[in-house]
């Protein structure tokens, strides 16, 4: 059975689809629509250069500060070739290649519009990386997110050269080498295609699709702990009462109400008679907080959506209107601001997330100290809470806002820049820190429910969570290395999919 196949076209790209063709191992394939426009665009470039006698940016002229720079017509290949490989200045760590495989679907989709005057041979190659799982090795660190992400674009596009390095099927092999094997010749650029490979957003973009793919499953399992640790607690359900919300509608924080409401939905714990009036507010609260983050991811994924659907290179090239023009699309402000606020709204998840393990192991209502039989004897999960204060910690040191910072470069060419990809790079952190957090909320949540030894149970959702999950990590008798059990409890948190599951239980109650 042959593999599934996505049409790169002029329909609307979605975090969502992305996910979906990542998931689904599915390969990529040019419309006609997309075919046809592409080439339209790089004939029309083809005859624009062949009649003009003026110079036309980063088409017959030098780059950046060197804009005034013309270049004769017998250089126009090797401009673009000296661009792509004088540009590959890449630092640090190497990209994930789930995030590298979004680059090359979002360089394919923004080349695909017609506006870039590409090769047609060129696009093809990169949905060939695409669909044979070849990824380009890119750095980290090299872009400001001003004309685009120059550098980690310039490491993506160099295997299309046979220059480069790439992973395929976990070798590191040589652009050259790649080609080899897949019986490929290089690709010679033709003008304006160095620059349309290099200028773009797509490397800060990737990283913010991933992010945005992960916190739909992330979030919800913040309010799956959530209702754990208010049932280990022994918290009160007043507080999620939809009358509350309705007085204060922010759409996050209604559907955190309702979520919270349902999963613990049948519990008997909850309801039974308390002594305490009324809760902390990492309990409390968690409508107010979880669903500020909620409304923030959601204005973030619609900015990112309309960033991967947008035309972000230069020159920009309008057959149409019988124009070329040198603008600013690839400055990466939009997501450089967004991605700063996504890492705030995400640390603010593990920082309340952080507060319900030191409620629980602070020996309060019925519970031991520290979640364990004998403590004295047995540390339990004093250290664990130790480590999520360490990463919410990080957290507000990794929040520092990038966007607020520029600096000169080219010359002063480019004097105002986004600074979006260290944005998104420090967000990506944040992102890993709240998983690790909320895995050590599921461990404790879990050990203080049933350390609670009520008879009263909780709810059928989360006693089939936790049924579950001790098929995979064991309750806390006495002291255990503990590092191997919150490795093991972030796999289960990732395997469960309880994002689908909420998803589907509120489904059900929707008009």
């Amino acid at each position: 059975m042959g593999r599934k196949v996505h049409h790169i076209s002029k329909e609307r790209l979605t975090v969502e689809r992305i996910e979906t063709i990542l998931n689904g191992d599915y390969v990529l394939e040019l419309s006609e629509e997309a075919k046809n426009s592409i080439v339209a665009c790089r004939e029309f470039l083809d005859k624009k250069v062949e009649r003009s006698e003026d110079p036309i940016y980063g088409i017959n002229t030098g780059f950046g500060s060197l804009c005034d720079t013309e270049i004769d017509k017998q250089d126009l290949q090797k401009l673009q070739r000296n661009l792509v490989i004088s540009h590959a200045c890449g630092m640090g760590e190497k990209v994930p290649n789930v995030i590298v495989k979004i680059m090359l679907l979002l360089k394919v989709q923004s080349l695909s519009y017609g506006h870039s005057g590409v090769q047609l041979e060129t696009v093809e190659r990169l949905i060939g990386f695409f669909n044979n799982d070849i990824y380009p090795i890119i750095y980290t660190q090299g872009s400001l997110g001003a004309s685009g992400d120059l550098a980690p674009l310039a490491h993506l596009s160099l295997p299309l050269l046979g220059l480069g390095e790439v992973m395929h099927y976990g070798a590191k092999r040589t652009g050259e080498k790649m080609n080899e094997k897949m019986g490929w010749k290089p690709i010679v650029l033709q003008s304006k295609e160095g620059l349309a490979l290099l200028n773009g957003t797509q490397f800060m973009s990737a990283y913010s699709c991933y992010i945005l793919m992960e916190l739909r499953r992330l979030s919800a399992i913040s309010d799956v702990n959530a209702a754990m640790s208010i049932e280990a607690f022994d918290g009160r359900i007043e507080a999620f009462d939809p009358l509350v919300h309705e007085v204060r509608p922010h759409n996050g924080q209604k559907v955190t109400a309702k979520n919270i409401r349902l999963i613990l939905e049948g519990s008997e714990l909850i309801r039974r008679e308390k002594k305490h009036v009324q809760d902390p507010y990492c309990l409390r609260c968690v409508p107010q907080v979880h669903g500020a983050s909620k409304d923030t991811f959601a204005y973030v994924n619609q900015v990112v959506e309309t960033e991967i659907n947008s035309v972000t290179d230069n020159p920009v090239i309008f057959e149409s209107a019988d124009k070329i023009i040198s603008a600013g699309n690839f400055h990466g402000q939009p997501l450089a601001l967004v991605m700063d606020f996504v890492a705030i709204a995400m640390a603010e998840l593990a920082s309340i997330s952080e507060r319900r393990v030191y409620k629980l192991v602070s020996g309060q209502r019925g519970l031991p100290a520290f979640l364990v039989k004998k403590p004295g004897l047995n540390s339990g999960f004093m250290i664990a809470q130790y480590a999520a204060a360490s990463a919410v910690s990080q957290n507000k040191q990794l929040c520092t806002p990038a966007s607020v910072d520029t600096i000169d470069s080219s010359n002063g060419q480019e004097d105002h820049v986004s600074m979006g990809a260290n944005a998104a790079t420090k967000a990506f952190k944040v992102l890993k820190n709240l998983e690790n957090v909320l895995a050590i909320e599921w461990f404790a949540a879990s050990q203080g429910y049933e350390l609670r030894n009520a008879d009263e149970k909780t709810s059928k959702f989360l006693r089939e969570q936790l049924k579950n999950y001790r098929k995979e990590v064991d309750f806390v008798e006495e002291d255990i290395e503990m590092y191997k059990s919150i490795q093991a409890t972030s796999k289960f948190l990732k395997t469960r999919n309880i994002r689908c599951e909420v998803d589907g239980a509120i489904a059900k109650l929707k008009d």
